[in-house]
């Protein structure tokens, strides 16, 4: 991050942010450190600041967010949900026919 007023703004706004997660609430404050710990806070600040940088707001901040932090764009989540049950319901099918044909097997090489 750069040191220009915007940022320092910026940096303010997120240790608020930070900050009103604070409370005496033990939970809160364990949960307040964990996402410190995993640079949540640090990778949201910087979103932020490069949202607050763009010299041409996106029509579709949220959008904007997941790009770049790195998240797939343009995905079906409810079709890849779809497509998962499907291909976990087929591997079950197919582990169920691989223990018959094992069986079968072992039948035929009981019989010689």
């Amino acid at each position: 991050l750069n040191s220009s007023p915007s940022v320092s703004r910026m940096a303010a706004i997120a240790n608020a942010a930070v900050s009103s997660l604070t409370s005496p609430d033990a939970k809160k404050e364990e949960f307040r450190k964990y996402l410190e710990r995993s640079g949540v806070i640090d990778a949201l600040t910087k979103v932020l600041v490069g949202l607050y940088e763009e010299p041409e707001k996106p029509s579709n901040a949220i959008e904007f967010i997941k790009m770049t932090l790195g998240a797939p764009t343009g995905v079906d989540v409810d079709q890849l949900k779809a497509e998962n049950e499907t291909l976990r319901a087929e591997a079950a099918r197919l582990r169920e026919k691989v223990g018959a044909l094992e069986e079968k097997l072992g039948g035929a090489a009981a019989e010689e």
